[in-house]
């Protein structure tokens, strides 16, 4: 296989989109630890989220993702070669080789882009300058210095070819642990492509079963561990027995020997062994995967809350998010994020990132939230933050006072059969400040509730015919005239809205209406709704993105006919999110990454994924924009991504510009300066400092405008000073500054 080794730089470069998006941050819940090792005073760990390393002398973490180079997401296997440089293998076949030397990563894909079905990186040894890598169809052999793959072992004596390898033990002989059973290197033999080099061994032999996870040498006998305990070889008979029959049946993972001692772990406790005598040295309420011996910090166990060192029982991971679990995403008006986790079980309570330290709120901190299960999120503009439960209702956070709202104090009925249990699936406001709950399945069928200003409730049903049930209600959403939108997955499935005319109680002016197929939506399986800058409603489904832009005929008319249109260029996408950005354009989510597109959905300005972007997932959960920093912020299954864009909202009027970077250096044109301060839709000129025309630049429409040292004619500009002049479109409101080049 060809070794191919990608450098970061060639994704990231500015000149790849029309837009310019920078400074990408990766935040992954690392604490699900597969595999660690240590040298020195550094541990290196690798994670379901990532890749992290701690310095016990400085206390000192350094979490690796996407945005600083690891390709990887979720690592199986780590370790570090006789150079230095630690290697991490992923479960998709990627191998990210990172240099401390250099601070930089090399990403291997041979396997990754292999025809193989199951690529995973299962383990490493390193003996000289080669990696052997135990993968999901073999073992490969990797030159340390050079990245070139020099051998593959696809199939060991009789068992059938392309078996997954778990672990590889190296002495004198390859000892290999399979999911067929244990393969043992011949002595003599060289070539270990050919099947005939290997013995193998399985249940005739005496295995208790064909899942080995570990193999090793202890005290001169070669033993093997299983899903139905550990078994030791009798060389001379060529059979296996139990090894310590008190365990057998236990699942045993990982086994280490130091010493005279053997150490090993099932999915919950670690043991000691040593001369026939058997002890239970640690009982652990996360599951454990993995061992490794320090000389200075003794045993440490990687497991699924965290790296753990036993001889002192301190647990290790960096702060990031509690869960990579992302179902609604919200900006406060501090720029601070909001994070619901997920519904039932999988909820572990509501997220809160403000740039810096990630904040959980849980029932162990918070017992007033009585469950974890927080499906929404809303960040009001009051700064007031709201989020419903699965099951209990939603709080509100206000400061430091959270406040809890269910069946018991509020009038909103729960599921038909159990009317305590209250799912709330959105919130919002409207333009009075008036909350507005939607109700995933109300047993009195009144699906929105809302508590005004002052504390009062009211409930509606929506549609009021009573032969038409709503059920599993979804994405509400709140347009310029308090027109609510949502829509339902349950016996009726369509998109809704509903429009009280500010009469709380009188349901006589009330508006409301079903939209479907049948009136122009792509589909009924609406999976997002977002209003625009302009009011138009935005409609996300299984078959793209519809657009409704005569909003205002709903409350004009008895009767009102919709304008329904379909964005073309989203026709084949399933969408997942949308969210609006300073100047109206639409963020995107999808199955298959990130699209940005114009304000009208005619162009199709920016399309990431994780092949060409530091995005950790093609599938998009969420998705939110903090309109006053540009930042947008995605939630995948792998984790949270945040990055910055021009998009940035306008100031008011002009004060001051500020021009970034001063002086300016070019060189070749790929270098580019900010103009900062900027009212909306403003024009831009440079000049030179005699007043001629140099440059006249085409703005994004928001607060920042870039330019790259270029004249009219696209030649870069002689060293000097230049005068930039920013105006609105009439002139009327005039900014200047100046900007200092200096030209290599």
């Amino acid at each position: 296989m060809k070794t191919i080794i990608f450098s970061l730089i060639l994704f990231f470069a500015a000149q790849v989109f029309p837009q310019i998006f920078t400074d990408w941050k990766n935040y992954s819940d690392m604490k699900n630890i597969k595999s660690v090792i240590a040298s020195g005073d550094e541990l290196w760990a690798a994670s379901t989220g990532g890749a992290f390393s701690y310095n016990f002398s400085i206390s000192e973490y350094k979490t690796f993702s996407k945005a600083e180079g690891l390709f990887g997401t979720n690592i199986n296997a780590v370790t570090i070669d006789n150079y230095g440089k630690i290697w991490f293998g992923s479960d998709n076949g990627l191998i990210d080789v990172y240099n401390p030397e250099t601070n930089s990563f090399s990403t291997i894909r041979d396997i990754f882009n292999s025809d193989k079905i199951n690529k995973g990186i299962n383990s490493f040894v390193v003996k000289g300058d080669t990696i052997f890598a135990a993968t999901d169809f073999g073992i490969s052999l990797i030159d340390s210095k050079s990245f070139f793959f020099y051998d593959t072992y696809f199939k060991f004596g009789t068992f059938s070819s392309n078996i997954k390898v778990n672990k590889i033990y190296l002495s004198n002989l390859l000892y290999v642990a399979t999911e067929s059973g244990v393969a043992i290197q011949k002595p003599g033999t060289t070539n270990l492509s050919a099947p005939e080099s290997w013995d193998v061994f399985s249940l005739s032999n005496g295995l208790p079963s064909l899942k080995i996870s570990d193999v090793t040498i202890f005290d001169g006998k070669i033993i093997a561990a299983s899903d139905k305990g550990i078994s030791v070889f009798d060389e001379a008979n060529s059979v296996w027995s139990s090894f310590i029959p008190s365990l057998n049946n236990t699942a045993i993972i990982n086994l280490l020997v130091v010493q005279d001692k053997l150490y090993f772990i099932s999915s919950t406790k670690l043991y000691e062994y040593s001369i026939s005598t058997l002890n239970e040295l640690y009982t652990s309420n996360s599951e454990l995967r993995n061992l490794f011996y320090s000389s200075s910090q003794g045993i440490i166990i990687a497991t699924s809350n965290g790296v753990l060192t036993f001889n002192d029982n301190k647990t290790y991971f960096p702060n990031g998010p509690v869960a990579n679990q992302f179902p609604q995403l919200s900006v406060d008006n501090n720029g601070v994020l909001w994070a619901s986790t997920g519904n039932d079980v999988t909820g572990k309570g509501i997220q809160k990132f403000d740039g810096n330290i990630w904040t959980n709120y849980t029932i162990s901190e918070y017992p007033e939230l009585l469950t974890n299960s927080f499906y929404s999120i809303y960040a009001a503009p009051d700064g007031k933050i709201f989020s419903g439960n699965w099951g209990k209702g939603f709080v509100r956070i206000d400061g430091n006072k959270i406040t809890r709202f269910d069946a018991s104090n509020t009038p909103i009925v729960g599921i038909p059969g159990d009317g305590n249990f209250v799912v709330i699936t959105r919130l919002a406001y409207d333009s009075k400040n008036n909350l507005w709950i939607l109700n995933y399945d109300a047993g009195d069928k009144n699906n929105l509730a809302m508590l005004t200003a002052d504390s009062s409730w009211h409930l509606f049903q929506i549609p009021a015919q009573q032969n038409i049930v709503v059920s599993k209600n979804a994405n509400l959403v709140i347009d310029q005239y308090d027109t609510k939108w949502f829509n339902s997955l349950g016996n009726t499935v369509a998109l809704f809205y509903f429009n009280e005319n500010k009469t709380y109680q009188n349901s006589a002016d009330d508006k409301s209406g079903i939209i479907t197929t049948s009136n122009g939506l792509n589909s009924n399986d609406i999976t997002a709704i977002q209003v625009d800058k302009r009011g138009d409603v935005w409609i996300g489904s299984n078959r793209g993105v519809n657009i409704i832009t005569n909003t205002s005929s709903i409350i004009n008319n008895t009767s009102p006919q919709l304008r329904i249109s379909n964005v073309f260029a989203l026709r084949q996408q399933v969408i997942s999110a949308i969210a609006v950005d300073p100047l109206n354009q639409k963020w995107i989510g999808t199955s298959e990454g990130l699209i940005l597109v114009s304000s009208d959905g005619l162009r199709v300005l920016a399309n990431l994924n994780s092949k060409n972007s530091p995005l950790l997932d093609d599938r998009i959960e969420s998705l939110a924009i903090d309109d006053k920093t540009g930042k947008v912020f995605v939630g995948t299954k792998f984790g949270l991504n945040i990055f910055e864009t021009p998009a940035i909202k306008p100031v008011d009027s002009f004060s001051e510009l500020s021009i970034y970077p001063s002086p300016f250096v070019i060189s070749d044109g790929s270098q580019l300066t900010t103009i900062d301060g900027l009212i909306r839709d403003s024009e831009i000129k440079i000049l030179t400092i005699s007043g001629k025309l140099v440059r006249k630049l085409e703005t994004p429409g928001g607060r920042v405008a870039y330019w790259d040292g270029k004249d009219d004619d696209g030649n870069l500009v002689n060293s000097g000073i230049y005068i930039v002049v920013a105006s609105d479109r009439e002139a009327n409101s005039v900014q200047t500054g100046k900007i200092a080049i200096l030209r290599k």
